[in-house]
């Protein structure tokens, strides 16, 4: 290890230092990096061995379940396992779905050597693969908040993010060059052999004492959707989150078409907007980080109103140069989302309850953007791809101000309120429940 006065000040001064710095997620963080960068390259493979797999006369069909597949099933694990993993530490939450990636994944090779794999049972194994995904997420970020104290964790959370960003640029590139010397079977077995690595990392790099259960608890299987259910903050959180991704699912299937009719029809054009992007995401990711000092609610909600004006160019018929600046700069500004969000999330959890809210948070996060691919699709067919792009852009702008509305209409209420009221117990806007203003930020 590198001593550290032999590292730039520069460096040290970084907030990521402490995370890259600390005894545990120092031995974790390239076992993330690995296990990214598989599931970036699973991206592109397991839609094109569904391709081959799937009979040609309905393939899209079976192509968007594979897709489906890879994601969805961990809102159904979520609610599934909650009385199990309830109370369960991060390291063993992250290292179960680890686990589970791997030998599901490995068995789809597996069944291909042997001449067995349809896609049918392609689908059924991707599904199997996915089922741990909402506990894993949980795992990881109950793991930071579990290692660093609350002024790293937003450091923490935007290393893990830039890690996943990057590998969706590193990691459809790299699968491109397997496939064509070995097929994405070679692929798929790759990304399960990260996930491998991934499980012994947790096994050997975290102390046993972090592995073991928080408290023993048998919690309903909708505990954590309950508890964000009941507090309003969490709550509100998840509806904006909610409602963030799902007005971003539209554009994923609005640019192709967008770019297929009016910008050309060329697939270098396509690619040119998600590689500006992700290069801002990338920059962005890191930038997340630095944003410690600034207060998390205003900045979450700043971004959401950052995303919609990003998109306006695009859906205005802007020149395409121009379009792609502001879908650069939209990278740029969505990327420290999942970092803010999760911050406070951290904030606002404890105990043997963290994993199951951010396991439910998460089921959240992954039905959000399917649901809003799949009510882009009237939209286009309505009123075109161009104007689809506008009206999720004029969409996001107003959700974002009536999340701005009803945070500075809460402050008024909360500041009108007697002091002596405020501080009682039972008092709904007392201690950490009190919505967060642009002027204060609640201290935990």
């Amino acid at each position: 290890m590198v001593p550290s006065e032999a590292v730039p000040s520069l460096v040290r001064s970084s907030p990521y230092w402490p995370v890259v710095r600390h005894p545990v997620l120092r031995r974790l963080l390239p076992g993330f990096a690995l296990s990214y960068v598989g599931d970036g390259m699973s991206l592109l493979a397991v839609s094109w061995l569904a391709i081959q797999l799937a009979p040609q006369t309905n393939a899209g069909i079976w192509v968007a379940a594979a897709v489906a597949a890879y994601t969805l099933p961990g809102v159904l694990g979520t609610v599934l396992f909650s009385r199990i993993l309830s109370g369960r530490s991060g390291a063993q939450l992250a290292a179960w779905d680890a686990v589970l990636r791997a030998v599901a994944l490995a068995l789809i090779p597996v069944a291909y050597l042997a001449g067995v794999l349809d896609i049918g049972l392609y689908i059924v194994l991707l599904g199997l693969s996915a089922l741990l995904r909402s506990w894993g997420s949980a795992g990881r970020f109950t793991l930071v908040a579990e290692l660093l104290p609350q002024e790293h964790r937003l450091a923490g959370n935007a290393l893990i993010g830039l890690l996943a960003e990057a590998s969706s640029l590193i990691g459809p590139a790299l699968a491109a060059v397997v496939i064509s010397l070995g097929g994405p079977v070679l692929v798929i077995a790759i990304d399960a052999g990260t996930f491998a690595v991934l499980a012994i990392t947790y096994l050997f790099a975290v102390p046993k004492t972090a592995r073991a259960p928080l408290e023993e608890r048998k919690a309903s299987s909708l505990a954590g959707f309950a508890a964000i259910w009941h507090d309003r903050t969490l709550l509100g959180l998840s509806v904006l989150t909610f409602g963030f991704f799902f007005l971003y699912g539209p554009v994923q299937v609005a640019l192709p078409i967008h770019a297929a009719e009016a910008l050309g029809n060329s697939a270098g054009t396509l690619a040119a907007f998600w590689t500006v992007f992700g290069v801002g995401a990338v920059l962005g990711g890191f930038a997340a980080g630095y944003l410690r000092r600034w207060r998390l609610w205003p900045t979450t909600i700043a971004i959401v109103l950052g995303w919609g004006a990003a998109l306006l160019p695009l859906g205005l018929g802007a020149p395409t140069g121009v379009a792609l600046a502001a879908f650069a700069v939209g990278g740029l500004i969505w990327a420290p989302f999942p970092a803010t969000t999760m911050a406070l999330l951290q904030r606002s959890t404890d105990g043997a309850m963290r994993a199951p809210i951010l396991a439910a948070y998460a089921a959240i996060v992954t039905l959000s953007v399917p649901l809003g691919t799949i009510a882009g699709g009237p939209l286009i067919t309505s009123l075109g791809a161009q104007p689809t792009i506008l009206v999720s852009a004029a969409l996001t702008l107003i959700f974002g101000a009536t999340a701005v509305g009803i945070v500075m209409l809460r402050a008024y209420r909360y500041k009108r309120t007697d002091r002596k009221d405020r501080d009682q117990p039972g008092d709904p806007l007392h201690g950490d429940d009190v919505p967060v203003s642009f002027d204060s930020e609640p201290v935990r």
